[in-house]
């Protein structure tokens, strides 16, 4: 079966771009993951379109990923085809709109914006998910998020088709929209920004960028924030509070730089990065009656 698959793949993409067990550590920012079947990245609309057609016709698993910024993939890795729309990175100007491709960082269209004198995207000069990933959670960062500046994305839906949809049809509220419930696969976002002068735009960048810097523990592998902000809370304060910092399971502990992240301090695995969320999770309700939300989303199996 899985020759059979592999040869039927290669009749949509280059086989060069066709990966077979490929080893997902390799593509996610904790450095955690078994094996997916099948690693694909196609670079044309009508690949991505064919792929999703033959998963469905076939009953074939079928994971998106994006650069792996904001997912556990689990030590037992992803069965079936994992997509990865990495080679759609194009970033372009029309009027004043962005237009990024769904493989494209968000900070990379951050810069782009700076460099083209248009201001709106500041706050995503250091979120480092994909522009895909940036709208499937509706990202956001000291006080600015997706949903205040994207127009409409171009997607592909579950039969295969490409459609042109509105901001307002993701629903896109507080970390969250409705692509993975509606089975989306976003190809490009247009972001309507506004002229601004270059000295005033960067000035706020580089200010975001030391906050950042200085505060969040970039030195080890992570998925960035774990936990959603529970109403009335900080997260961070929470877990700081429950004297979680620098507690962990094997290679896996909460930052003593920053509470809300868990960082892959020696070669963790998934299951104890996971168990590290967990013991988290446990010991704030035991301590303030606070269930923390994760942001971060598992995929795969043990």
């Amino acid at each position: 079966m899985t020759d059979k698959i592999l040869t039927d793949l290669q009749q949509l993409i280059d086989p060069t771009y066709i990966k077979v067990d490929e080893q997902l550590r390799n593509h996610t920012y904790t450095k955690l993951g078994g094996k997916a079947d099948f690693f694909l990245m196609p670079s044309k609309v009508e690949e991505v379109q064919a792929i999703v057609k033959y998963a469905n016709d076939n009953q074939v698993p079928f994971t998106l990923l994006g650069n792996g910024s904001n997912v556990i993939v689990r030590d037992g890795g992803i069965r079936g085809i994992v997509l990865s729309l990495k080679r759609f990175d194009g970033i372009r100007r029309e009027g004043n709109q962005v237009i990024a491709e769904s493989g494209a960082r968000i900070i990379d269209a951050s810069r782009f914006a700076l460099k083209e004198e248009l201001t709106g995207l500041e706050f995503a000069c250091g979120i480092p998910g994909t522009v895909g990933g940036a709208l499937y959670m509706n990202a956001g960062a000291y006080g600015g998020e997706i949903k205040d500046c994207l127009e409409s994305a171009l997607v592909v839906n579950s039969e295969g088709k490409v459609i042109r949809l509105p901001a307002e049809a993701f629903d896109l509220s507080y970390r969250t929209s409705n692509i993975p419930t509606k089975k989306l696969i976003v190809l490009e976002a247009t972001f309507s920004l506004e002229p601004g002068k270059r000295e005033d735009i960067k000035a706020v960048m580089d200010d975001l960028t030391y906050k950042r810097e200085s505060k969040q523990p970039l030195e080890y592998p992570s998925c960035g924030s774990v936990f959603k902000r529970p109403p009335g809370h900080f997260a961070g304060k929470l877990i700081q509070d429950s004297d979680l910092q620098g507690k962990g399971v094997g290679g896996a502990e909460v930052s003593t730089k920053h509470a809300g992240f868990i960082v892959n301090k020696n070669n963790a695995t998934a299951t104890e990065y996971i168990e590290v969320i967990e013991m988290v999770q446990r010991t704030v309700k035991e301590k303030f009656g606070v269930d923390l939300e994760r942001e971060v989303r598992i995929l795969g199996e043990d």
